[in-house]
Formats: structure tokens, sequence, C-alpha cells
């Protein structure tokens, strides 16, 4: 009986002694494959060509607007900084018919589509209204807006989007903001695909900094898979929710209450960092990105819109349009625009007053639904495109 105990009991500690040992293999051999997995990725770098891999435009519908949201479950959408993934989300990157008039429109969030439904942003009331040229062509309108105020971001936007397909128009819908110096490289979006925003400055000789500090270069390490585990999981993120925007069209949360601009300004004529009123030059807004963005279209036209802003009545309104804007150095900008732009050549739509102050929301450039039709119509009318 003793004996027998004796001898369980070594079979029973040596089984344990196996099971430890083998246990101790995989976990060795696990350790390697997933260092060996991190190594290999930070060398390969793969994340812009997974950005590019999208279940958009196969077996879920394009996105008729770039992603990007601020709660993404209730807005069905995400922000995300891979600019392949982005692109290829959106039906830019679908075939199209031939016949069809394609026309790009790129600018900021108010062209993006704040607070509104995207069949109420401006590419989809333009959309909405079965417009056709002068030669009977469908004209169709791709909305590439971001919802940033930079023409950096515009000129990057619209170099890759031009690798994709060549519409028949760029249509760039701008504000003062978006020429501000140092407003350029805010956004992670462009800190994030610094290399692509460096090539751009040297292919186009751009007054920015190369080596500014807001750009992002990762070590090594920080570009393994534990290091970039944020970003592959927002592009698994951005195709799940393909689900939700396949079956609902929805992309952005509305309040139902929507917060309105200020009406009421304070005595201040600073704009940004100028703190004074005085004189402004082309050197001090980013005409140079402007003219990249017009050399980058090559033979396809491109119309500049001074896009329409807020223009308060209330207090200290002799002072300031708007809180984004003093009347002098707005006035300053518009002049310095339409000079540039008679001098080069480039066609100059100018609606900065053509909207009634009824018509903005949040902004001194975001639109009501009602807003934007007025919006599209001019437009309509000034390139001679009817039903």
């Amino acid at each position: 009986m003793n004996s027998d105990r004796i001898e369980t009991t070594e079979i029973d500690s040596r089984d344990q002694f196996i099971d430890w040992k083998m246990l101790g293999r995989i976990i060795l051999k696990a350790s390697i494959l997933f260092i060996a997995i991190n190594l290999i990725f930070a060398a390969c770098r793969p994340l812009n060509s997974l950005g590019g891999v999208s279940l958009y435009n196969h077996l879920f519908p394009g996105r008729l607007r770039l992603p990007y949201g601020e709660v993404p479950a209730k807005d069905f959408n995400l922000t995300l900084n891979n600019l392949p993934a982005l692109l290829a989300s959106h039906e830019w990157g679908k075939s199209s018919s031939d016949e069809e008039y394609k026309v790009l429109l790129i600018g900021d969030s108010g062209t993006w589509g704040w607070f509104l439904r995207n069949d109420q942003s401006l590419a989809g009331q333009l959309n909405a209204m079965g417009l056709r040229t002068k030669e009977g062509r469908p004209v169709i309108v791709y909305n590439l807006g971001f919802p940033f105020m930079s023409l950096t971001k515009d000129l990057m936007l619209l170099d890759k989007a031009l690798l994709i397909d060549k519409p028949d128009l760029i249509l760039w819908p701008m504000t003062m903001q978006s020429f501000a110096p140092k407003r350029q490289l805010d956004h992670p979006l462009l800190q994030e695909n610094a290399d692509l925003v460096r090539e751009l400055i040297q292919r186009y000789g751009l007054s920015l900094d190369s080596d500014d500090p807001r750009f992002v270069d990762r070590t090594f390490f920080e570009e393994t898979v534990v290091g970039r585990r944020r970003e592959l999981a927002d592009l698994l993120r951005l195709q799940t929710w393909g689900v939700a925007w396949a079956a609902t069209g929805k992309d952005q949360d509305i309040p139902e209450d929507i917060p309105l601009r200020k009406t009421d300004l304070d005595a201040d004529e600073s704009w940004l960092d100028i703190k004074e009123p005085r004189q402004l030059s082309t050197d001090d807004l980013m005409f140079d990105v402007l003219a990249a963005g017009i050399e980058r279209a090559g033979d396809v036209p491109i119309a500049i819109v001074n896009e329409p802003i807020f223009i308060s009545d209330g207090e200290n309104s002799h002072i300031r349009y708007n809180t984004f804007y003093p009347r002098w150095a707005f006035d300053n900008f518009r002049q310095l625009l339409s000079d540039e732009s008679q001098r080069s050549d480039w066609q100059y739509i100018d609606l900065w007053d053509a909207i009634p102050p009824a018509e903005f929301t949040d902004t001194p450039v975001h639109l009501t639904p009602e807003g934007t039709a007025m919006m599209a119509d001019i437009l309509a009318g000034e390139f001679g495109w009817g039903q």
C-alpha cells in the first residue's frame, strides 16, 4: 500500500514537471514570435499600406465625406490620421462614369458640413439639384472637406486625391483663418503625416519649417505593433463602423439644440497673434500654399471661393465682423486675395457677405441647411449649371 502511494506521487510529480517544461517552451516560442512580429512591423512600417485596404466601396458603400467623429458610438464615425484609410473609405475611390462632370470639393469644416447631414452639406445640396453642364453632362460633387482650417491640409488631401482620379473641376472654399501661418500644422492629420508634408514643402518651396517640432517622428520601437496599437485599432474600428454607415447613412450626431455664434463681440482688434491693426502682405498669409494647390491641379480648372462669414450687428460690430475677424484684418485679406487672383489669373469667387447672418450656426463659417442651399444656388449659377 505505502509503496503504491510513493510510486503514484513520483509519477504525479514527474507529470507536473513535464507540464511546466512544456509551458515554458510555449511561452518562450510565443515571446520570440511576438518580438519578431514587432521588429518586422517596425522595419516595414506597413500602416499606410494597411490603411489602403478597405471594405468601403466593396462590401460597404463609400462614405460621402471623410471620416471624422468626436463620439464614435454616436457618430458611427471616428477621427483618424491614416491618410490612405481616409481616402480608401470615401466614395472618391470608387469607379465612376466617364460621362460625369466630376467636381472635387475641398476645404474646412464648413465644406465638410458641420452640424449638417450629408444631404444638407454643400456637396449634398449641389448633387440633389440634379445639375448638368451646358453640354449636358451630369454634375457630381465629391466632398473631400476636412474639419480643420489649414491650406496645407487642403493641399495634402488634394495631392493624394489627384492620384486616385482626375476631376473636371476643383472647388476650393476657404477663409482667412486657413491662411494663418501658425495654424498650418496644428492638426494631427498633418503632424502624423510628416513625410508627406515635408515632401510638399520641398516640392513647392513652401514657407514652412521641415523641422517643425510638431511633426511626429517616431523611434524604431515606437513603430512596433505595441507602439502603433492605437492606430491599428482605429483602422479596424473604421471598418466595423461601415456596417452602421451602410445601414443608416449617418456619420455625425447632430444635437437638437445647436449653440449659436456670438453676436456681441469684444472690443479687440487682434487677429490671432497680430495684436494691432497694420497693413498685411502676402508674407503674412500662406499664399504660397494656395499657389502650390493651383499648380498641383495642373490642367484641371480650380475655383477659389472666399466662403461666406457671419457679419455681426451686435456690440462692437464696428470693430469686428465676428469672433474670428476684426474688420481691418479681413478687409485687408479680401483685397490681397482679390489682387493676387487678378495678378495670377486665378478663378476667384468672393461670397464673403452672400449669406444672411441668421443662417450661421455655432461659428462664423458654419451654415444652416438653408444657408448652404443659398450658397449652392449661387455656385451653380456661377458655373452655368442648370437642371
